[in-house]
């Protein structure tokens, strides 16, 4: 989706005031083609912190999580987890999985820290992400400038977090990772990003 297309898009659906308000200001004498500019400030939304509830995360497949798998549901994919289950694994590897976050309200996402599984070898090298603002609307892929759907390359090893920001950042509820290359197994620890308009 263009830019002008994306913010004509959003203005509609969220209304005038709505939009404006989730808007970061760009910082004096800066203008950019989209109508959302790059984030001046991230803020994690509680991954690691636990303030996001088990019941926000959830994963392709989830219901046949039983057994072993009972102890790797995507609620353990929290950034720095540690001890036995201390990520999301999918019970299958190929390109239809997905570990999806509620975000409770519609909200401004600028980027995503992602890590591997703390006990084994296994992560995820590269993804896509999709959003949208209600259950009832169609996934939305994240794109490149050239309106392809964007790659973002993830981890090399187990232990080390990388960050991927949203330029520009995302208006979204909910928001799905879907990975497309993987070390061993696709396992993740995750930390969504908020964008925010000041430090705090």
């Amino acid at each position: 989706m263009e830019p002008g297309t994306r913010c004509a898009f959003l203005l509609l659906l969220l209304g005038a005031e709505e939009f404006s308000a989730l808007l970061p200001r760009p910082p004096p004498g800066v203008r950019g083609v989209d109508c959302m500019p790059e984030c001046p400030f991230h803020h994690p939304l509680g991954f690691e912190a636990g303030s996001v509830s088990p019941d926000q995360i959830t994963c392709s497949n989830q219901e046949q999580y039983t057994g072993w798998f009972s102890s790797w549901l995507p609620d353990r994919a929290r950034l720095n987890n540690q001890g036995f289950g201390c990520a999301w694994l999918s019970k299958f590897q190929d390109n239809s999985q997905w570990l999806q976050v509620d975000l409770r309200e519609v909200t401004l996402v600028s980027g995503l820290l992602t890590q591997g599984r703390c006990d084994a070898d296994e992560w995820v090298t590269k993804y896509s992400v999709q959003y949208r603002t209600d259950e009832k609307l169609n996934w939305i892929y994240y794109k490149d400038q050239t309106g392809n759907n964007r790659v973002f390359y993830g981890n090399s090893d187990r232990s080390s977090s990388v960050q991927n920001l949203l330029r520009p950042p995302i208006v979204a509820r909910y928001l799905r990772i879907l990975p497309l290359g993987w070390h061993t197994r696709i396992a993740l620890r995750i930390e969504p990003l908020l964008c925010m308009s000041k430090c705090g």
